[in-house]
This record gives structure tokens, sequence and C-alpha cells, in this order.
């Protein structure tokens, strides 16, 4: 089947973005003329201030705010950064550049403005985001690169230099970066009826030797781990404007469970964002009850596991019968293991048995 060609304005986007960023400068001037100190006020991300909305299926900022003064001693350096993190990511939108958040921290020391760790750097944009209301990547502002994509599906550019250019996603055996360039590029067609998430490199490699993408008609995404950012915000473009269903397949344990949840459901520490959930996707394994039912090979469960599973058996996001079952059985077996254990049967077993029995039973 042919996807449907969507005429996604990246660039309108992004121009609501650097007006919030030229309001929110106007503001403090204006306070300023005025003999007034400047202050910003934003939703607080405190804990007692998330919670989980069924009706979102992630967790939310509630109605809680905090107000930061240039007036207040103790607020002023945070004040400051903010000021200085919302200029930058202004020049980067004016002059349709992009940064990492990596380089923020150093660029910031050109302009005499400091932090102490690039830790104090993140949380400051994270702020920056929660009071105009928009992700660090609509502002130009990425982490670095470590995830990639394969399969049929033509995408147009729209960064600065590329406009137009077309290129299909399967052009590169390695799979292809998932950058800013291709986070906001336009969706043209695909011959992919389903998005298959894989989180380890070698399994990714696989499938793609194993020609996955065809033989499932699926476009692939490689995580390497905790899905990044832009990557969710990737995986969530593909399942709203195509229309495609996600699978994911990540390791037996309790880290792999929640690498699934984090793209299902998000993350406490986003709760300001909306738009990097894909709730209708799933979590296609590797289960624990695959362990016994595939005879897998598998490790003991340390005290940090089993310690993350009791986490996970009391938070929201895994109250659904699936999560509370497997997550169930792992406290029962106390093993786990990787995605690679379908190796044990031969290098081609995954995809000629698991992939499709797993793919028939959750799309029934």
């Amino acid at each position: 089947m042919q996807g449907k060609i969507v005429d996604r304005d990246a660039v309108e986007r992004k121009d609501a973005v650097q007006k919030s960023l030229e309001s929110l400068g106007g503001k403090f001037c204006k306070e300023i003329e005025k003999g007034v100190f400047p202050w910003v006020e934003m939703r607080s991300r405190s804990t007692d201030n998330i919670f989980y909305s069924p009706e979102y299926r992630q967790y939310i900022l509630g109605d809680k705010t905090v107000r930061r003064s240039s007036r207040i001693i103790s607020h002023l350096r945070p004040f400051t950064q903010m000021v200085w993190t919302a200029y930058f990511a202004h020049e980067l939108l004016r002059q349709r550049k992009t940064s990492t958040l990596r380089d923020v921290y150093y660029s910031a020391q050109a302009h005499d403005v400091f932090f102490q760790n690039q830790s104090e750097s993140d949380n400051i944009i994270t702020d920056l985001e929660t009071a105009i209301e928009s992700s660090r990547e609509a502002f130009n502002i990425f982490p670095e690169e470590r995830s990639a994509v394969f399969g049929d599906l033509t995408i147009q550019y729209t960064v600065p230099g590329y406009e137009n250019r077309r290129t299909n996603l399967a052009s590169h055996p390695d799979g292809m970066m998932i950058g800013p360039a291709l986070t906001d590029a336009r969706f043209i067609e695909t011959s992919a009826d389903k998005v298959i998430v894989i989180e380890k490199g070698a399994m990714f490699t696989r499938f793609v030797e194993e020609r996955v993408y065809e033989k499932f008609n699926s476009v692939l995404i490689y995580t390497a781990g905790q899905a990044p950012r832009s990557t969710r915000y990737f995986i969530q473009r593909l399942s709203k404007e195509l229309g495609l269903p996600v699978y994911i397949f990540s390791d037996a344990d309790p880290w792999g469970m929640h690498i699934a949840m984090v793209i299902i459901s998000g993350s406490a520490n986003a709760a300001h964002l909306r738009e990097l959930t894909t709730p209708d996707a799933k979590w296609a394994g590797v289960w624990a009850s695959d362990i016994l039912g595939y005879r897998l090979p598998s490790d003991q469960l340390n005290e940090i596991d089993m310690k993350r599973l009791r986490e996970l058996k009391e938070d929201p996001r895994y109250k659904q019968d699936l999560w509370q079952r497997e997550i169930d059985t792992f406290v029962k077996i106390k093993r786990k293991c990787e995605l690679e254990a379908f190796s044990r049967y031969g290098l081609t077993h995954i995809v000629d048995k698991y992939l499709p029995e797993r793919l028939k039973e959750l799309s029934t």
C-alpha cells in the first residue's frame, strides 16, 4: 500500500516557537523599562506536581507554578542562564542552525554565562521548554545522534541547503541516523504497514540483513537503548501521520520493559511535553514468559533488578494486564535474557519463528 503524502510544514512550527521566544524577551524588556525586575512563571516540575493522566496516557504536570525573579538573589543565576539560553535558541531558529545539548553547555562560556556542568545546562533547557511550552527539538537543540531507521519510506528534507531533496530510508545498508534533518523531514510515501522498534544494534543489523522490512512490510527503528527524544518524536510521527502500528522489541528484563514504556507513555522527566509518546504502540517482547515458552538462555535477576520490578509493579503506566502478568512472571522465575538469546536456535530463528508468531498474536 502507498502511504499518504503528508504536507507537514516544519518551518511554520519553528516560526511559532521563535515568536514565543521573542514574546518572552519582549516581556523582559518591557519590565526593565518600567523599572520592574524581570521574572518568568512556569509550571512546577517538582514530583508533587507530576501526575499520571489516563486521558493522555502519560505523566503530565499539575497546576502548581513557580516564579523565577531577577529580584531574588538565589534566582538570579538560573534566571540569567535561562535568558541566555532563550537568546541562543532564538539565534538557532533565526539562522536556521541546530545545536546539541553538549554544544549549548560550551557555547554559553563564550558569552560569560557559566554552568557548573552539563546537567545544570540541560536542566535550564528543560526550564525553557516548560516556560514556552515547546520541546527543545522545536528550538533546534538535539541530543547526540545514536539511533537509526531503515525501510521503504521516502522523505523530503526541509533543512537549509537540502530543501525539497528526497531520499528513501532503505538507501543505506547501515540505516540512516535519526538527526535534526530527518526528524523534521516530510513523509512522502511508503509501502510499510507497520513500524518495528528494536533496542539492540546487533538485532537491528540482523533484521536488515534478513530483509525484515520487506518480509513484514515494516520500517525498522534502532533505539540504541533508551530512545532519544528525537527518536521518540519520529516514532510518534510515523504512528500519527502515517497511521502505522508500532511494535517494540527489547531485552527481557525490567530495563527493557522501561525502554518500551517510555516510547509508549513517556517519562516523568518529560511530563511537560505531549509530542513524544505513542500510546497505541505495543510492547512485543521479549517477555518473561518467552524465557519459559521458548526455553531461552537466561541469567539470574539481581537485587537491583528485583527492586526495579517492584517499582514498576506500582507505576500507573504498568497497570494493564500484560505488563502486570509479565512483571509477576519475572518475579516468579527470577530470570532475564537479551534479544540475542534467540541465536541459540540459529541466526535467523528470531526472524523465521518468533517475529511472525508475535506479530500475529498482537495484531489479532
